[in-house]
């Protein structure tokens, strides 16, 4: 075997490592003991290991972008070098404590993930490409890793941050499915000019009236954007409260704050549902169950944050006007959808 075939050899043990690593950083348990964790500390820890894995990145990088190939001993200290970066990465995104919060942990999870996902492409494009070149796929890749590790200094740090940056997230998703939904609604039109319930007895059907909205099938739409617009005052009013009062010391109080993100990660893809089974043709059966869906969550979400210590006076107004809105625009959109039966 020749010096090129032992450094790949060399490379790939690296990359299986790197690959097997990532996937128990994926789906490994978290240290349940708070014990003596220091949160200033893990941070400026987990900082300093992101920072080793991007110069690391850097090394490999620069090792196989021109002549000579390194010696099979500097690509094997190399290698040890990356996986002794990489191995401090995952160390201490385990010291963190679920009691510190499970919205917290996961998006530090994610952003471990992230850096060694990009490790692991870079090894991969230098396996791949010759290896006394630098390739545009190299420093793309090499860029990547910088990027990812980059991000850890703007990570959330406790998680009344990590919960803001959840909802705003979910803020964002079910507006624009909000704004798809009126301009879908603005830009239709019937070709042939007439609507299905506007047609003349007698008259055969358009061919194509499954591929707009009928003028019933417009109020069915607007009760329905109703509660969609609920789900998003929904969420402006809870980050709000979450920035008020939040609190991510007290352990009690940091779970009540990962049972709210749990159910509130479940609006968007229940507005998505509902905003989906609205464009034509509409199916009243899946309407009325998508809406149905997505009422009952929103009465969980209110229910658990009426209990939750980020409820005050000033929420309890809108909380009840949310619960109404919604009980409203449920009631009103059945009525439409089942308006002959």
């Amino acid at each position: 075997m020749d010096t090129e075939d032992n450094v790949r050899v060399t490379l790939r043990n690296l990359l299986n490592s790197v690959e097997c690593i990532s996937a128990r950083v994926r789906d490994g348990e978290a240290n349940e003991s708070d014990g003596d964790f220091n949160l200033s500390n893990f941070w400026e820890t987990l900082n300093q290991a992101a920072k080793a894995v991007s110069q690391e990145a850097t090394k490999l990088c620069l090792a196989f972008s021109k002549p000579p190939l390194p010696s099979q001993q500097d690509v094997e200290q190399l290698a040890n070098s990356v996986l002794k970066s990489v191995l401090s990465l995952s160390t201490v995104y385990y010291w963190l404590p679920n009691s510190r919060g499970v919205t917290l942990r996961q998006q530090v999870r994610d952003a471990v993930v992230q850096a060694l996902e990009g490790l692991t492409q870079l090894l991969e494009v230098i396996l791949t490409s010759p290896l006394q070149s630098l390739t545009q796929a190299q420093l793309t890749s090499t860029g990547g890793v910088w990027s990812a590790c980059d991000r850890f200094t703007r990570l959330p740090q406790d998680n009344k941050a990590a919960a803001v940056l959840v909802l705003s997230g979910q803020s964002g998703i079910v507006k624009d499915a909000i704004e798809e939904l009126e301009q879908a609604l603005l830009e239709a039109h019937d070709p042939s000019g007439d609507a299905p319930d506007q047609q003349e007895d007698g008259e055969e059907p358009h061919a194509n009236q499954d591929a707009y909205w009928s003028v019933r099938d417009r109020c069915v739409v607007a009760a329905c954007q109703g509660m969609m617009k609920v789900a998003a005052a929904c969420l402006r009013k809870t980050t709000a409260a979450v920035r008020t009062r939040g609190d991510a010391d007290a352990p009690q109080r940091v779970e009540q704050l990962d049972r709210l993100l749990e159910a509130i990660k479940e609006i968007s893809p229940g507005v998505d549902d509902l905003a989906l089974c609205l464009y034509p043709p509409v199916d009243n059966n899946d309407v009325d169950n998508h809406v149905t869906q997505l009422a009952a969550l929103l009465t969980k979400v209110l229910t658990i944050i009426r209990s939750s210590h980020i409820c005050g006076e000033a929420e309890l107004t809108w909380l009840q006007f949310l619960d109404q809105a919604v009980d409203h625009n449920l009631q009103k959109a059945k009525d439409l959808l089942w308006l002959d039966s």
